[in-house]
């Protein structure tokens, strides 16, 4: 089969020719339609994330056809793969409701072969049904921005003011869906940034404006998208007492140093690591009552790499997903 492969951090991808992976007990061999990616990719690629399986398969946002029965889908079933593929399911973390926080799981397209290809094997308990509705493109991005978008989302509890600082594919994801929830959204972008913030307005933002600077009116709770560290002490100025700042990625640069002013009057900041199954299951339902809307750009999969700077550049309205 063809795939994308990376060998070492901050080489190029390569394109391989690579045996079709054989299903295991309780896994189930897919035909990849599509595979949308995601900047945890470019943190793997960048070594910023330093544990990755070498050589490894990328992405972990995979929609695809299950290419023989297992005990869950049928032959032809469509399904979708997220980032969590694996947990031992006896840990505390696993058995408290948090298998997020598993430290022995396994990541897919991090410690488990992605969806950078045409075929992929995955743990059949940790796929879900596509809801109908959905392109196989279209579909591909609610599998990690929706679904790490939506439990940011969730830790910011009952707020009606929501700042978004960063507006890429998870945040026009979650700001439909807050929207739908009847929430205010104000979208903070990079400076000068007006498409991104067209964007942010034609899909139910308020507001949009300059990541670093101030809000119209103060905000109940903040959720950060984009890796960038000094937006935490710019979104702990635009919260209000008692508000949350919750932070969405997987990686972020250094925070700097802030007067604890910013987060007195109980204030709270968080990070969201990984997902649940129970994440998943909640969000796949929800998307199509709101109904979320995906905006995607398509790949063939050996334009990995271009799909991966354009990423970098942040130049996408949305979503960019590979087809094998």
């Amino acid at each position: 089969m063809r795939a994308m492969v990376l060998d070492a951090p901050r080489q190029p991808l390569r394109l391989a020719e690579l045996p079709a992976p054989q299903a295991g007990p309780g896994q189930v061999a897919l035909e990849v339609s599509a595979c949308a990616v995601c900047r945890t990719d470019l943190h793997i690629f960048d070594g910023e994330l330093t544990e990755p399986k070498l050589p490894l398969v990328p992405g972990h946002q995979i929609v695809g056809r299950v290419a023989a029965a297992g005990e869950r889908f049928e032959r032809g079933q469509r399904v979708g793969v997220p980032w969590l593929g694996w947990t031992d399911g006896s840990c505390r973390y696993c058995r408290s409701g948090r298998e997020n926080l598993c430290d022995r799981a396994r990541f897919t397209g991090y410690d488990l072969d992605g969806g950078y290809a045409a075929q992929t094997v995955v743990d059949e308990r940790f796929c879900f049904p596509i809801p109908d509705g959905y392109e196989d493109l279209q579909a591909a991005p609610l599998l990690c921005a929706g679904l790490i978008g939506y439990r940011t989302l969730r830790f910011a509890g009952d707020a009606e003011r929501i700042g978004i600082y960063g507006f890429g594919a998870a945040a026009h994801i979650i700001c439909q869906v807050a929207v739908h929830q009847g929430r205010r959204v104000f979208a903070f972008t990079r400076t000068g940034d007006e498409a991104t913030q067209a964007f942010a307005l034609e899909l139910g933002a308020e507001w949009a404006g300059d990541a670093l600077g101030p809000p119209p009116e103060e905000l109940d709770a903040a959720l950060i998208f984009a890796p960038v560290g000094e937006l935490v002490p710019a979104a702990l100025r635009a919260v209000g007492k008692g508000g949350s700042v919750v932070c969405g990625g997987i990686h972020m640069s250094d925070i700097p140093a802030m007067p604890y002013e910013l987060l007195w009057g109980e204030r709270v900041l968080r990070s969201v690591a990984n997902l649940t199954r129970a994440d998943a299951e909640e969000f796949l339902a929800l998307a199509p009552r709101v109904p979320v809307r995906t905006r995607v750009e398509p790949f063939a999969v050996e334009q990995a790499n271009e799909a991966l700077a354009r990423l970098r550049e942040g130049s996408f309205r949305g979503s960019a997903v590979l087809v094998p």
